[in-house]
Formats: C-alpha cells, structure tokens, sequence
C-alpha cells in the first residue's frame, strides 16, 4: 500500500470497528466472526485468540489495528508467525500430525469440500512428510518457514488475506469513453447493430409512407396508419423470428455470417415490446380520433363507436374496432405471462397457454386489417410447415427413454433411442415432450450426446422448474412393481446413482407412459466452434451440456484420425483439420459451485485426458481448466494449507484430488484477464469464445471478451 492508501485503509478499518463493536468499543467472538464471514468457528477461534493478546476475551481497537498492520506491513517472519501460531493449536511450539489433521479438515469445510477419512489421511501425511524435514514427528517454525519457500506465492497472499479483512470497497473504475463508443463493442456487435438499425429504419420508412397516404385526414389517423403499417410488417416479422427449421438451415449458409441468427429469441421478445407499443399506440389514436368525431357529431357516445360494427370503419363487417380492443387486449396478456418472473417461477403453462394465443392474434389480425395477409402469406406458410414437419415427427410415434440416471444436485439424464434418419450437429438442441410428465409441454434441452453416437441421445436435464422437477421425482420414485434397478453405464462411471432400463418383453420395463417425443434438432451458436482457429468453451453448472457434446465430437475425430507405428507401436494423432474443422486449440473451463457438479461429466473428461495422453507436437490441443466456486482459493488464509497440501498430493499422485483428473481442480472463480490474457499470448489463431450459463456471468465474460478483441457468442434458446 502506498501512504494514501495505508491512511485509507486505517480510518475505514476504524470506522467498521466502531459499527461491528457497538457502545461497548469492544468486538466480542460472535462480533469478530460475522465481520470476517468465516464460515466455521474454528478458525474465528484461531484468529480470535491471536488478536487478542491481553486474553480478555474481546479484541480493543488497538489491539485490532496491531494485529491488522503486523500481517499487512510485517517482516516474512512476522507473518508467518502467524500463520504457524494458527496450526500450532495447543500452543507447544510445534505442529504434530494431529493438529495438522485437525486444521486441513476445517480447511475442507470452510472450502465446502467433503472428503472420506481416508483421503484427508493422505493430505495430511503429503504436507506432514514433505514440511518434517528431519522426520522427528513434528513441524517445527523453521522448517515450515523452508517449506513454504517452494509456495513463494504464499506470502503475497498471506498480506493479501489480511489486508481484505476490513477492506474499503475499491473506487469504481469508470471507463474514459463508454464501452458502446470503443471499437472491440462494435467489432463484436456489428451484425447485431447493423441489424437494429435497418429494423429501425424498415419501421420509420413505412410509418413515413401510410402517413404521407393518410397526411389530409388530421394527425390522429395519420399516427393510427403509420402505427397500423408498422404493426402489419412485425406481427408478421415475429412469426419469422421463430422459424427454429430456417433459422438452423440459414446457419449453414453465408448469410449466417451477415445475419445475428445467435440472438433470434431476444430480438423476438424485442419485437414483442414494440408490436405491443406500437398498438397501444394505434388504439390511443384511433380512440382519440373517434372521440373527436363523436363530439363533432353530437348523436353518437364514444362507446358506440367501439363497441358497434359500423360499415366503413374498417376491418371485416366494419368490426375492426372490436376487433382490435380484443388484439390489445390478447397481446398485453402474452407479453404479461412471458415475463421471466412467471416463466421461471415453476408456471411454466401460464406462459405456454397465453402464448398459444398467437393463433387467436393472427385470426384477428386478418379479418382486423385488410392488408395484414399480404404481410403473412409468407411467413404463414413457413410456420404451417414447420408445424407440419413437427407434427408429423409425433404421428411417427414416441421414442423409448432407454435408461434413466439420476444424478447428484437432481440431474435427471436421459438416454433415447435416436431416430433413424435423426442428424444434428454438436451443441444442438431439441424440444422434448414426455406425456407422463406433462400432455402438452415442449421444453428445450441440449443434446449431451456426441452425433457420432448413433443408437443413442442424452440429455442432461436439471431440475429447475416445475417441470424438470416432476420428471426427476417421476423416476425417482419407480411405479411398476416390476422396475429393477440398473448400475449406471460405463460411459458416465458414477455409483450410489439410481438407474433403469426399458429392454423389452424379455426384460424390464419402465412403464406404459415411459415415452417421449422429440422435435428437432435445431442450431446454436457452437455450431461455429469446428470453423474457429482457437475456440474457448466455458460452461457454468450445467452449462457444460452442449460442450459435452462437441468435446466427444472431438474424442470421435481423435480416434479416427489415430495412427500407430507397426513396427513399434509408437501412436500419435494426425492434425485435425479439415475441410469441416479448422481448429487449432480448444481451451475448455468449466465452473461449478461445489465437487458434486464435477460428477456429472467427469468420465468423460478423463475419457479425454487418455486420448491426450501424449503432448502433441504443437502443443496440447485440448486444455481443460476447472475451477470450484465454494472452494477457498489461494490467497485467502484459511485455504492456504489445504492448497498445499492438494497440490503435493496432486503431484504425488498425478491426479486431482477433488475431480480425479489429471487436470488439477481452481479454487475460487477465474480471473477472466489472467484467462484471457494467456489465451491471448498463445497466438493459436482468431479466439472465438463460446459460452453457456448464466447471464450475470455472460455479460462480466463479454465485457473481458470485447477488451481483447475476442468474438463472445452466448446460448440462448
């Protein structure tokens, strides 16, 4: 810290003593653990006591300010004095193996990590043997001191642990410019934009023309024709956005290039808003204009005009008033129950019932407007036949639901017998119905499995919503007598798990309603990751979903392209690109909250790190990183052992201790300019980076995508 700085941090660290210590001007243990969030009580206990240096049972401010300053401004030893005093439970001068033992265990529950006995014995005895340097039994401050000169990050974070303690919120950085102004947002948003303004200027260019029709017969029609042209061009535009069928035919052509194809479902609720200001609009003129003729007229009242069919008027049988109070009223209730509020909050239906309305709008719309079908012939047509094509998918009959896995934090995953003439890319999704679960409800999951997979489809389903925790608990609880438990295939390598088989006659079988139908596949942004250079695929929870599918892709492709020397069976791969690939490195991170998560597709990425076994000659071309969000990461104090520990076990056993791969497990969250930044310098080609999960963390990723000068693609469907 540079004076300034010292100064700040000491009158802050003296103003939150005075609100977390209260009248008395003292700062008791319950006081002292909730200013620290120290989830365990045992290293609240540890530091406690160490500040307290008089043993009167509450820390002063002195005694704070002397114990905050020595740890930030110390000598090396000063510091870790401290640090030996914490493992040095009772204080004898020495660290035995018990209290090692005891120390690591509450550093794995401050870290939310759960170990078996057995495996926190071989942490504590990779720390013990390697910090013991002269066998006596016990970890003496000097030998400590010469162990941890191999960690030499562990004294900056030492002063780093003690220095967040108290710490004054960082000022907000305010950028010179707005982001919106600098070139890497247009660069990454310019087919976005370019599409924004010629929507814009589409919708301007014919309120201009009806109006300057209309231009003689005063401002209230004027601004009711140019809204009820405009209205004609985006109800019909709506239906477009959500032709899922073209839309994924469209990825594959040139025009995906030109066309923000990623973000179909936003703009389509964007249009919503506007069809629905746009009507509001075109009533409030209307009705004004009405009341301005009823008080010109004197014979008729306002209501007659919106409530009777009055010939000339407009709209079928002069009922386009009618007609239209019932089109506002229709829409406001759509946009209403597509809110996320209701779509999210496990009432799924009410969103799904509103939104099969659109079949009522476009019937009004039709015999509302006498123009509106020349809008949506086309587009009409389009949609029947992707309907047809859909509907014709469930006249072929459901799917059997092969086997069901219930995974850890209530991940339902299903296994499909796969169609036969059912193709689709890596990353693609499809709707799925399962009539047991819900007669009429299609919901949207990622296809986990790889396209090279042939009998079979995955999905990985978590339980979110109403729906998807109907269908965990469905197979959790098994309704026919007959239903046998299955072990978990191979593929996925998980125990304790509950899994079932539909075999057949000759075997077990699930149920009569244990079918689903299917309609899809359709395109996602990650159909770009194969034509990238160095694509990056990061994926939050369940995120990893359509990044599981493309990464097997790519273990396919490995295997195929494997060679080996007859003569002394050396193997090596080939490159990899080709005419449908051209990547040249894959960066995969995946972030999760707690070890449990890991479960989910830990098989197959060890099944990866086999295929990688060998460094290639250019370098690894898959890198994975994995990082624990629950877990402590190095520069906090309470983790500062058991990071030790984990990283000599793992170098012992060349493996991860919390995951088991090879890869060994972050802890904490990613420092996205220390991610990217190396990305960066690995000049592996144009970074393109792909990205599922939620959309707080979609935008801090973006931000740091467009800082580098990276192309950031998002899921949404």
């Amino acid at each position: 810290m540079s004076a300034a700085e010292d100064a700040e941090w000491l009158r802050w660290v003296t103003e939150q003593f005075g609100s977390i210590a209260g009248e008395d001007k003292e700062i008791d243990l319950g006081e002292f653990k909730a200013a620290l969030q120290v989830k365990e009580s045992f290293f609240a206990e540890r530091f406690f006591a160490l500040f307290d240096s008089d043993g009167s049972g509450t820390i002063s401010l002195e005694e704070l300010l002397k114990a905050l300053s020595l740890l930030v401004h110390g000598n090396e030893t000063d510091k870790l004095r401290f640090l030996f005093q914490v493992y040095d439970v009772d204080g004898s001068g020495s660290i035995d193996m018990e209290e090692l033992r005891m120390v690591l265990r509450w550093c794995l529950r401050e870290s939310a990590i759960a170990l078996p006995e057995e495996r926190l014995g071989d942490l504590t005895l990779a720390l013990f043997e390697a910090a013991d340097k002269d066998r006596s039994g016990s970890i003496t401050f000097e030998e400590l001191r010469e162990e941890l000169e191999g960690f030499p990050e562990v004294m900056e974070n030492l002063t780093i642990s003690a220095a967040s303690w108290l710490k004054p919120p960082p000022p907000a950085e305010r950028s010179r410019r707005p982001r919106c102004l600098t070139r890497a947002y247009w660069h990454n948003h310019r087919s976005k934009l370019t599409f924004l303004g010629g929507y814009a200027s589409l919708n301007l260019l014919l309120f201009a023309l009806a109006a300057l029709r209309h231009a003689g017969l005063g401002g209230w029609v004027v601004v009711a024709r140019g809204c009820g042209q405009c209205l004609n061009f985006n109800c019909a535009f709506l239906a477009v956005l959500m032709l899922r069928r073209c839309l994924t035919w469209l990825r594959a052509t040139p025009i995906a290039k030109v066309l923000p194809l990623d973000q179909h479902v936003v703009f389509h609720q964007l249009v919503g808003y506007v069809v629905l200001a746009l009507a509001a609009a075109h009533t409030g003129a209307h009705v004004a204009n009405f009341s301005r003729l009823a008080r010109q007229d004197g014979r008729h009242a306002l209501a007659e005009y919106l409530f009777s069919a009055r010939p000339g008027v407009g709209g079928l049988g002069g009922t386009a008033s009618q007609t239209g109070l019932a089109l506002v009223g229709l829409l406001a209730a759509m946009l209403a129950f597509s809110s996320p509020c209701v779509r999210r909050s496990g009432h799924f239906e009410v969103f799904y019932w509103t939104h099969l309305s659109y079949i009522a709008v476009w019937t009004l719309l039709i015999l509302h407007g006498p123009h509106f079908w020349k809008w949506f012939v086309v587009p009409g047509c389009l949609f029947v036949l992707e309907k047809g094509v859909g509907l014709a998918w469930r006249r072929a009959g459901g799917l059997r639901i092969v086997e069901v896995n219930l995974l850890p934090s209530k991940v339902t995953h299903l296994v499909i017998e796969r169609p036969q003439f059912f193709h689709y890319k890596p990353g693609d999704y499809i709707y799925l119905n399962i009539p047991a679960i819900a007669t009429y409800e299609w919901h949207p999951f990622t296809i986990s499995s790889a396209p090279e997979q042939q009998e079979t489809l995955w999905l990985h389903i978590r339980s979110l919503g109403q729906w998807t925790n109907k269908l965990y608990e469905y197979f959790q609880q098994p309704e026919a007598p007959s239903l046998e438990p299955k072990p978990l295939s191979r593929s996925l390598g998980q125990k304790g798990c509950r899994g079932w088989a539909q075999v057949g006659a000759d075997g077990a079988q699930l149920s009569a309603n244990a079918e689903c139908y299917i309609d899809g596949p359709y395109g996602t942004p990650t159909r770009r990751i194969f034509t990238s250079e160095h694509a990056v695929l990061i994926g939050a929870g369940i995120g990893i979903t359509p990044f599981a599918s493309i990464l097997q892709s790519i273990m396919y492709r490995y295997r195929r392209r494997k060679q080996s020397c007859p003569s002394c069976h050396y193997s090596w791969c080939e490159d990899l690109r080709d005419e449908e690939m051209t990547l040249r490195k894959v960066d995969f991170i995946w972030i999760n909250r707690d070890q449990k998560h890991f479960e989910w597709f830990v098989s197959l990425l060890t099944k990866l790190e086999m295929e990688q076994a060998e460094q290639e000659p250019g370098g690894r071309f898959l890198e994975m990183h994995m990082y624990m969000t629950s877990a402590l990461s190095k520069n906090d104090m309470k983790a500062i052992g058991l990071q030790m520990a984990l990283d000599l076990l793992a170098a012992k056993e060349q493996r991860d201790l919390i995951t088991g791969l090879r890869t060994r497990t972050q802890p904490g969250r990613p420092d996205w300019s220390k991610v990217f930044g190396k990305v960066a310098e690995e000049k592996r080609g144009k970074v393109q980076v792909f990205f599922c999960g939620s959309l707080a963390l979609a935008k801090v990723i973006r931000v740091h995508c467009e800082h580098f000068g990276f192309r950031f693609f998002k899921e949404n469907f």
